[in-house]
Formats: C-alpha cells, structure tokens, sequence
C-alpha cells in the first residue's frame, strides 16, 4: 500500500491525492496535523534521501523560526527535533512504496515510480 504523508490543507497534498487517484493507485494518507511523526519515520527517511531533501527551508514556518532564532540547521538530529515540532516543514508530500519514498510532487516521477 502506498502512503502519502502531508498536511490535509496543502496544495500540492491535494495535488497529489488527485493524481493518485485519477491515477487508480490506491493510497492512505497520514495526516501530520493529527497524527504527527516520530523521529524514527523521518530517520528512515533521512537513510534514504537525506535530512536536506526532506527539511523544506523555503517554508513560511522554517523562516519565521529562522528569523525568531537566527540559529540555522546544521545536522540531521537538528532537523528531526524541528520536523516533529514543526512537521509543516516537512516538504510535501512524502510518499512511501516498496521501501523507497518520493519527496515532493512530480507527475512523471510519479508515473514512473508508482504506476504499474
């Protein structure tokens, strides 16, 4: 079963809630908002594609926080503790399959990846 993470409210979440489905791909989505996220899911991750690709440092959030603390992001363990507080910053969506994930949207990796 695929897995879509994100926040239910998200453009490009809805984006690709719509294609999947337009798509026939069945999904579940783990809403952050209400189900949050453990750091061992976003180590996973981390193991997979890095703390840089899934930390969204072009967020309102990060930069508000940036801004409010002027300390910048260094080191995965850094990231972590900021995605479980702040999990908008989490870039969107994150999609699991066969032990590999896709972070943002892009119709034609999607297709390539997630189509049969």
């Amino acid at each position: 079963m695929i897995q879509v993470y994100g926040i239910p409210n998200c453009d490009t979440i809805k984006k690709t809630q719509q294609w999947l489905t337009n798509n026939k791909v069945a999904f579940e989505f783990h809403d952050y908002k209400k189900e949050g996220i453990t750091a061992i899911k976003l180590k996973e991750w981390i193991k997979l594609v890095g703390w840089e690709t899934l930390f969204n440092k072009k967020s309102s959030t990060w930069k508000k926080l940036k801004e409010e603390t002027g300390k910048d992001v260094t080191t995965a363990a850094e990231a972590i503790k900021l995605m479980q507080a702040h999990n908008s910053i989490i870039k969107r969506p994150v999609v699991e399959y066969h032990g590999a994930i896709i972070v943002g949207f892009e119709a034609a990796n999607f297709k390539e990846n997630l189509l049969p």
